[in-house]
C-alpha cells in the first residue's frame, strides 16, 4: 500500500494545506465538502502536489517537514520532479487511473 503526502491550495484564501493520506483524491473531496475542520469554508481546494512513499513512517516524516515550508518553498517544490501529480489522471468515470511509463526493450 502506498502512502501519500499532498499539498492543496485554496485560491479563495490564498493558503496551502499539507496532509497525509492513503487515499489522497478521496481526501481532497473531503476537503472540498467541508469535512475537515481546518479547511472548511476556505475552498475550493485544488491538489497541487503529491508524493508517494512505501511506508507510513516516511510519509509522516515528510509531511512534518512540509508543514514548515514557506509559500515560496511550496511554489518551488510544486515544480520539481518530486511532484507525482502527472502520474495520475482522472478518467471519464472519475476513477483514478495510474499511468505507468513502460520501457519496451
Amino acid at each position: 500500500m502506498k502512502h501519500f503526502v499532498y499539498i492543496i491550495h485554496s485560491s479563495k484564501v490564498g493558503s496551502y494545506y499539507k496532509g497525509y493520506s492513503i487515499r489522497p483524491f478521496h481526501r481532497l473531496r473531503e476537503h472540498n465538502e467541508d469535512s475537515s475542520r481546518y479547511t472548511a469554508n476556505k475552498g475550493p481546494w485544488k491538489l497541487v502536489y503529491l508524493q508517494s512513499f512505501p511506508d507510513k513512517k516516511e510519509a509522516l516524516i515528510r509531511e512534518r517537514k512540509l508543514k514548515k515550508y514557506s509559500k515560496d518553498q511550496i511554489l518551488r517544490l510544486v515544480r520539481t520532479p518530486l511532484n507525482e501529480i502527472a502520474k495520475f489522471k482522472r478518467d471519464s468515470s472519475s476513477k483514478i487511473v495510474i499511468i505507468l511509463k513502460l520501457k519496451i526493450v
